[in-house]
């Protein structure tokens, strides 16, 4: 059994999972990319990776996140090509796609399930679309992402694998590449597996809004972002977008070096500063 997850997090709640329930043992892959953002024309030639990776390069240039592209760590290619091997050199081997009701998940299962057409009665999925489940508090919540879901609750949502069709096969491959050809730069989900295109200047209203009077880290101002918006994107991106919404405009002071988000603090300018 060949399991696959979108985000890091996901993994450590899995294999805690596994621990519980044997019947779940199987190897973790994880997609890193975050399709939910950035282009994707020609996304399956080595011309569109490439551009891809380059736009990346561009994002994470100066932050937190710089030199990663290089590192290749982000390399979900050779995963779908370990993948796929492993589903040639075993008919019995199973691919369980796990994907929560996020455009991060989402965007993920749709770049990867294309590419698995040639497997379809061994590719099962496990979309947790407004499903219930209970917390650690014994209430009941309806998560976002698969981490916040308590390890043991991953032993029901077990039974809720099924085959992915050859008509979804069909339709999703469709889909995806009418997503691949808009040319957006952020896609939102608007529910089910429906995707929404938005421009790169989605984020940017909102973000500036927590650019306060007072000097604040760059840091800060993306974490508050990040716990009080329902559309939110990774902080990465959070902070390419700050640069340059503080690029562009005269109205915030910025003090220390713009890098990494702990290396500068911005503050909204008063009028008269301004005026001056």
């Amino acid at each position: 059994m060949i399991h696959v997850v979108f985000n890091e997090a996901d993994v450590e709640v899995l294999k805690k999972a596994i621990e519980l329930d044997e019947s779940l043992s199987g190897t973790i892959k994880i997609i890193r990319d975050d399709y939910a953002v950035g282009p994707l024309q020609n996304i399956y030639t080595p011309e569109g990776t490439a551009a891809r990776k380059e736009w990346w390069k561009m994002v994470l240039d100066g932050g937190d996140y710089a030199g990663l592209v290089e590192e290749g760590k982000v390399n979900d290619e050779q995963v779908m090509l370990d993948i796929i091997e492993m589903l040639t050199n075993d008919e019995n081997e199973e691919v369980w796609i796990w994907a929560a009701q996020n455009k991060h998940d989402v965007c993920g299962y749709y770049w990867m399930v294309g590419q698995l057409a040639a497997f379809q009665v061994r590719i099962q999925i496990l979309y947790l679309n407004n499903l219930p489940f209970i917390n650690e508090k014994g209430n009941i919540f309806y998560p976002d992402w698969l981490s916040q879901i308590p390890p043991k609750e991953f032993i029901k949502a077990k039974k809720l694998a099924r085959p992915i069709t050859r008509s979804e096969f069909e339709v999703d491959g469709d889909e995806w590449n009418k997503i691949c050809s808009q040319g957006s730069l952020v896609r939102l989900l608007e529910g089910g597996k429906k995707i929404l295109h938005k421009g790169v200047e989605f984020y940017d209203t909102d973000l500036s809004r927590y650019i306060m009077p007072d000097a604040q880290k760059a840091s800060k101002i993306i974490h508050s972002f990040l716990s009080k918006h329902k559309e939110t994107t990774g902080d990465a991106f959070l902070l390419w977008r700050l640069k340059n919404i503080i690029g562009q405009n005269e109205r915030y002071e910025v003090s220390g070096k713009v890098g990494a988000m702990k290396d500068f603090e911005i503050k909204k300018r008063s009028a008269v500063e301004t005026t001056e």
